[in-house]
């Protein structure tokens, strides 16, 4: 059914508010109740679990490195979980590769605003934060255990295109078998895949836990305790 232009003129009024509020806005949302932070870093839990951090390098959707080091933290529970994954699927041959993990709202912010309106799907919007803020959503593939590569899957990792659907039909059996198995494993340790990417996936308790705004260096330092956001 057709919308009439009024009610397309009200959806465009409506969509280029929440841009400017998301511009407007300087810190993260303010929630209360939250569980206290305790954020792992992958690696140190399971050092068999590779790193592939584009956001700490230049090539990535954005065109710019946007994190200042290669790293990876979830909240613990989270992080158990996908060491679990990762040891499980061993027996297999595999292991997991991480493309990203908590990350600061501020880079939430950043990748709202470079991001054409009719992708932004794609992306979070920083009036409401991302799980990637609460640390509970991680980013992540598979390697084969001999090569140390990356298995075919039908999209590469942040690719804004229809191959980037958990349920999208093209590509190879291949393809498809490897990103299937992928979406079995992280959904029996308790993960829910994103619907536009075969690549998220968000654990199942994250809204227990706030926004955060803090750096890499003080992800490593909570060790439990509340951080301040900026």
């Amino acid at each position: 059914m057709m919308r009439s232009p009024q009610l397309r003129f009200t959806a465009v009024i409506f969509s280029l508010i929440l841009s400017l509020q998301a511009q407007a806005q300087t810190g993260p949302p303010k929630e209360e109740n939250k569980r206290e932070a305790h954020l792992l870093e992958l690696t140190k839990l399971e050092p068999g679990i590779k790193l592939d951090i584009r956001y700490a390098r230049e090539d990535n959707f954005v065109g710019k490195k946007v994190y200042p080091e290669a790293r990876a933290f979830l909240q613990k529970p989270a992080a158990e979980a996908v060491v679990a994954v990762h040891r499980k699927l061993k027996e297999r041959g595999l292991g997991l590769v991480i493309f990203d993990g908590y990350r600061p709202w501020a880079i939430t912010k950043l990748f709202w605003e470079v991001t054409p309106e009719d992708k932004r799907k794609f992306v979070a919007n920083p009036e409401r934060g991302s799980k990637h803020n609460r640390g509970c959503a991680v980013d992540l593939s598979m390697f084969d255990l001999k090569t140390g590569k990356l298995v075919p899957m039908p999209s590469d990792f942040d690719e804004f295109t229809e191959r980037a659907s958990p349920d999208y039909t093209g590509g190879t059996d291949e393809e498809r078998a490897n990103r299937d198995l992928l979406r079995r494993s992280m959904e029996e340790a308790g993960f829910t895949v994103n619907p536009n990417e075969w690549w998220h996936f968000d654990y199942k308790d994250w809204e227990s836990y706030a926004i955060y705004d803090i750096s890499f260096a003080e992800a490593e330092r909570l060790n439990g305790e509340k951080p301040k956001n900026n």
